[in-house]
């Protein structure tokens, strides 16, 4: 791509989703969410792929459609109290269609068919960008509103995305599937806390955008988009698979990983509300996540040769080093210790 359109759409999407962020107007917030989807669209289909033009065209109509449904909801609200304000949502069918305008933005269930096709269709790092910086604008505008929201709507939506997204990924054997589904994951594990804590949402979405970031990094510098060459890639840079492995069980929760820290606040926050059935329910489904990113951390190293995959090793030539990735990595497996400093900003 031209790298003067790269740096135009870039910046689109750093100002699209600043724009959003800020704004307490919905139609602020409106034109921000645009401005995100007409630059990340570009970005998509730039590999003259019919995959990728098919997963640009599925994206722009779900994202108009979620915008659609957003801007009528505002006007709703703004029909029976006169105001635009975004934290004076009041009118109950106007907080319902927000929820699933802002459902259909994230991917959660039962809107989530768009996702896995999408981030399939994308190169890893335009999958990096839709996985988590295209979640934020709608995330922050959930956090705005979420004292208006229905809890028990909300509740629902985040159980059945998370039962989905980790019931749907144990037979995918296209990483960025694979992703695409965790990401589902994770999206009820982000939405089900929203209307009790803000502040922990946010905590989550940020420390999931930090262990999502290292893997598909990882992934785009070692080339590697299916299981079947993931079994081989160790012989690439072993130092960097290992590193992924932590990652991933990172990204499942297992402790004493950075991962393990938002499932262990949300589940105490859920009990302290007496909600101990959801977060016993939540709980469980996690283990279904567990098992495929314990397969991909499986495939990533401990598969050792000799081992029945028919395909060429890719030895270590030219090996890919990033500062970046390291960074990320040692960050998303050993920020646990500092849960007693989160426990206190909380």
């Amino acid at each position: 791509m031209n790298p003067h359109a790269s740096l135009i759409f870039t910046t689109s999407l750093i100002l699209g989703t600043t724009i959003t962020i800020s704004s307490n107007h919905w139609m602020m917030a409106w034109t921000g969410l645009e401005i995100n989807t007409l630059a990340i669209i570009p970005l998509i289909a730039k590999s003259h792929h019919p995959r990728a033009t098919e997963a640009a065209i599925k994206y722009f109509l779900v994202q108009a459609a979620a915008s659609t449904l957003l801007l009528f909801s505002s006007t709703i609200n703004a029909w029976h109290t006169g105001q635009w304000d975004i934290s004076q949502l009041t009118q109950p069918t106007a907080s319902i269609l927000l929820t699933v305008a802002i459902s259909m933005k994230l991917g959660l269930v039962p809107f989530h068919f768009w996702f896995p096709e999408v981030l399939q269709g994308s190169s890893p790092v335009t999958a990096l960008l839709l996985s988590t910086m295209m979640k934020l604008p709608p995330i922050s505008i959930l956090i705005l509103v979420s004292q208006s929201l229905n809890p028990i709507l909300l509740t629902t939506l985040a159980v059945l995305s998370a039962a989905l997204g980790g019931w749907m990924g144990l037979n995918q054997t296209q990483l960025r599937k694979i992703m695409a589904f965790s990401s589902i994951s994770h999206l009820g594990w982000i939405v089900i806390i929203a209307v009790y804590s803000p502040k922990l949402t946010m905590l989550t979405f940020y420390l999931y955008c930090l262990t999502t970031t290292p893997i598909f990094l990882t992934i785009n510098a070692t080339k590697t988009l299916k299981l079947t060459t993931m079994m081989t890639s160790w012989t690439k840079v072993p130092a960097m698979n290992a590193a992924l492995m932590l990652t991933l069980l990172s990204l499942a929760g297992l402790p004493p990983l950075t991962g393990f820290l938002p499932k262990w606040l949300i589940i105490q926050e859920l009990t302290k509300q007496e909600m101990t059935p959801t977060a016993t329910i939540i709980a469980m489904l996690s283990l279904l996540g567990l098992f495929f990113y314990l397969r991909l951390a499986y495939y990533s190293t401990i598969t050792l040769p000799p081992n029945p995959v028919n395909r060429i090793k890719h030895w270590h030539i030219n090996k890919p080093t990033n500062t970046l990735i390291a960074i990320l990595t040692s960050m998303s497996a050993l920020l646990l210790p500092l849960s007693p400093m989160v426990l206190a900003a909380l």
